[in-house]
């Protein structure tokens, strides 16, 4: 088990970098701490892969170095790293059985044979296989055969780390709740540094302590679900994390707080300095569609807003409403009154964002 570290991290597939759009990873600076739980987060084409791929040494970054705890390892091949990695496809040998495939790192490395087989039981028990063990593992299913790859990376008691890609592409829905639920608890059992890529983000929340979200290349986001649904440190987090995602609406600053739409939202004048010393006009306000207040009557803390739809969806509606040319979203109760074609609707302070150039806005205590 081991810390691994991405120190001054960069990667760009072209000879000749010259901007942030020519790498496919941008500088960063990252901690993964030995025994945690992590998953790496984004869309297709963010660089979650190609970080994974410099982690486990298949791929060599073109600056910066990889540590695991104080040893750098750029120059170490896979092998000498002591990483397991299990991809989105099952890696498996099919003309073995179970037992031989979760045997074979362990032969690999010459462990004696009276080791070998305790180990593997051990590790067949935790992941339902120990009735699958004289079975080829031609015939298994593919969450079967999935469960056999990350046996593979289980068995080895060396392994600094186990790096999952997208395992449960190849799942079917119905089982996949099953198969996070048994990674949290051989985390839990084994206390291995574990980081998890997906594009998912229940995977994402349901498996890790914390979530690194990727976009374009940079990790814009580092923190638990909780922090990255309360408080987006990117417009993209924001847009990305929550179903439906974050509203977001384009102001100017003013004297008195946000203008929007001939509106003026207040601000404190603490917030209104921070956002002006930073000499940008792409200011956002952001709030997230649980966060707005939908009043059930008119009243003077509320503005008026036009009712488009709204979506059932079991345990809660969402409401679809335009506010000042903006459309946006609003989440109701289950019990909660439905509008028809007005609504009254307000943004709770504490949970309404200001974004700069994308990035979150905050004000210390100290300046309040």
């Amino acid at each position: 088990m081991a810390q691994i570290t991405l120190n001054a991290l960069a990667h760009s597939y072209m000879p000749n970098p010259s901007g942030d759009a020519d790498y496919a990873i941008r500088h960063m600076q990252h901690v993964w701490e030995q025994g945690g739980a992590y998953a790496l987060l984004g869309p297709s084409g963010c660089g979650k892969s190609t970080l994974l791929n410099i982690i486990s040494g298949l791929l060599a970054p073109s600056e910066g170095e990889v540590v695991f705890d104080d040893r750098i390892v750029n120059d170490l091949p896979p092998e000498e790293r002591n990483i397991a990695q299990v991809f989105q496809f099952p890696v498996i040998y099919d003309t073995m059985t179970v037992f031989d495939n979760l045997a074979f790192p362990l032969r690999n490395m010459k462990v004696p044979e009276h080791k070998v087989a305790p180990k593997v039981h051990e590790v067949a028990d935790i992941l339902d296989l120990t009735k699958l063990l004289k079975r080829k593992a031609k015939g298994l299913s593919a969450d079967e055969k999935q469960k056999v790859s990350m046996g593979r990376g289980l068995v080895r008691d060396d392994v600094s780390a186990i790096l999952f890609d997208e395992p449960l592409t190849v799942i079917d829905p119905q089982l996949k709740w099953k198969l996070r639920r048994k990674l949290k608890q051989i985390h839990e059992q084994f206390n291995i540094t574990m980081v998890y890529v997906t594009h998912d983000q229940l995977e994402a929340s349901t498996f890790a302590d914390k979530i690194a979200l990727m976009y374009e290349g940079q990790i814009v986001q580092f923190g638990s679900p909780r922090e990255l649904f309360e408080n987006p440190a990117h417009t993209f987090v924001g847009y990305f994390i929550g179903s439906p995602g974050m509203n977001f609406i384009p102001v100017t600053l003013n004297d008195h707080g946000f203008e929007f739409a001939g509106l003026t939202l207040p601000a404190s004048n603490a917030l209104m300095s921070q956002v002006r010393s930073m000499g940008s006009d792409n200011i956002k306000l952001g709030i997230r569609p649980e966060f707005v207040h939908v009043w059930d009557d008119k009243n003077d803390e509320a503005y008026e807003v036009s009712v488009r739809d709204i979506e059932d969806l079991g345990t809660y509606r969402i409401m679809s409403f335009e506010f000042r040319g903006t459309v946006m979203k609003a989440r109701l109760h289950e019990d909660q009154k439905l509008p028809s074609k007005k609504a009254w609707i307000s943004f709770p302070e504490q949970w309404l964002k200001v974004y700069v150039n994308e990035f979150l806005v905050e004000v210390n205590d100290e300046q309040n």
